[in-house]
């Protein structure tokens, strides 16, 4: 059992506090599953306490599902968003958390908790998939704020043949998503990660602090906002309506104007007037004003700002975690994702799993101790604490001792919705 102590986390979070240029203040916590972790509130407590702003959960939403109450408990702490397994809409394609997905969602709802959904992408398995995703997100756009593909990572030993079955790449997932979304969302809305750049330029001119760059290989990822019109439900992408290039181009001129000695406060005020040329009001989807929104991300320069950009949309991620067939050692070099160690290292993600003999394997033998002695610790044996699924038996008020609430209720209704769009897919599966 691999599950760092409290001493250690507070280390870890130490270690992430001291990066230089620019402290970190993102953090993932993730698993296997954390939260089968009955400390996991004083493990986010902790990170709150060493000045982490943003804690993301990394979860199958099961136990918050069965307990809006832990939820509740979760949001208090500090967590910032839920990092959801998602992986399609029907029990086929996500028999993992099929079934308990719509009450963890009711939950996060409540509590004002956000969501991203993360798909792993397999092909073959749930490639078709990707489009209907995007439409569940929709439907829950209030609570669900991203949705960020995984094509897979193929660890371990694995014939040719099998890769070629299971292999997709992004521009595959990006393919696949214009065609089931009817070309609303097409193949050339996206951009690489490193495009935000001249963005990241224009407030560390501005501010004279060094910010983030996500400089990582272009390769690495890629992404996309979609807002939905309010009038037609239509999913808009941003490059249907803001000339993005020409935004980003402008970023970058006016972020060398102030390094070159411009007054600072003057160049952000041409900045701000000048950003309407580069929307289309026509074409803008229903109750947005986009130009109103950049400007307050430059004028503020902090998480609420862009917080309320991502109430209005929905972002679109892909990132391709590598494998031990396509490792890439200059991508490695500019990782903008890494793992904290208990020993207090940083280690880039990819090289962290990729190469488990290397860095998890070891890692986790050293710093793990015997299941028996945990459950000897515990007081209770894993099996004991095994989800098996009393959401997808009958009644779930019945099973886990509660009324029938309004959660329920909408769960269920959103559930029966699903159910129905699983039959359509197959009926037409069969007709095919």
């Amino acid at each position: 059992m691999y599950e760092p102590t409290h001493e250690q986390v507070r280390a870890m979070m130490k270690t992430l506090k001291a990066e230089k240029p620019i402290a970190g203040n993102s953090i993932q916590i993730t698993g296997g599953e954390p939260m089968l972790r009955d400390d996991i509130t004083d493990i986010i407590r902790i990170m709150k306490e060493e000045g982490v702003d943003h804690v993301q959960m990394n979860t199958n939403g099961i136990k918050l599902a069965l307990s809006p109450e832990t939820m509740r408990q979760v949001r208090n702490a500090g967590v910032s968003n839920l990092y959801l397994s998602f992986d399609g809409v029907t029990p086929r394609t996500n028999p993992k958390n099929h079934w308990e997905v719509p009450y963890a969602l009711e939950s996060a709802r409540k509590c004002g908790t956000t969501v991203v959904f993360v798909p792993t992408v397999i092909k073959s398995i749930n490639d078709h998939e990707l489009g209907p995703i995007i439409r569940y997100a929709q439907k829950h756009l209030d609570v669900v704020h991203a949705v960020n593909f995984q094509p897979v990572s193929l660890t371990g030993r694995m014939g040719k043949k099998e890769r070629e079955k299971y292999r997709i790449t992004i521009p595959d997932c990006i393919e696949r998503i214009q065609e089931q979304t009817n070309g609303e969302i097409s193949m050339d809305d996206w951009f690489p990660v490193p495009s935000c750049m001249p963005l990241t330029n224009v407030i560390e001119a501005f501010s004279k602090k060094p910010k983030y760059e996500l400089s990582i290989h272009f390769a690495c990822g890629a992404g996309t906002y979609v807002f939905e019109d309010t009038q037609t439900r239509k999913l808009i992408p941003l490059t249907s309506f803001v000339d993005l290039k020409g935004v980003l181009e402008y970023f970058e001129e006016k972020a060398e104007e102030i390094r070159s000695g411009a007054n600072r406060y003057w160049t952000m005020l041409q900045v701000i007037r000048k950003l309407n040329q580069f929307v289309d009001r026509n074409k803008q989807p229903h109750g947005l004003d986009l130009a109103k929104m950049f400007s307050s991300i430059l004028l503020k320069r902090n998480f609420d700002s862009v917080g309320s950009w991502h109430v209005r949309s929905l972002f679109l991620g892909m990132m391709h975690f590598q494998d031990k067939y396509n490792e890439d050692l200059e991508r490695l070099q500019r990782c903008d994702i890494h793992y904290l160690t208990p020993d207090l290292r940083i280690i880039p993600f990819c090289a962290f799993n990729v190469i488990p003999e290397w860095y998890r394997d070891r890692i986790q033998k050293k710093f793990s101790i015997p299941v028996e002695e945990w459950e000897k610790a515990h007081g209770q044996t894993l099996e004991a604490g095994l989800y098996r699924g009393i959401m997808r038996r009958g009644k779930p008020e019945a099973q886990m001792g509660c009324a029938m609430s309004e959660m329920h209720k909408a769960a269920a209704e959103s559930m029966a919705n699903d159910d129905h769009k699983a039959v359509e897919l197959r009926n037409g599966m069969a007709g095919a």
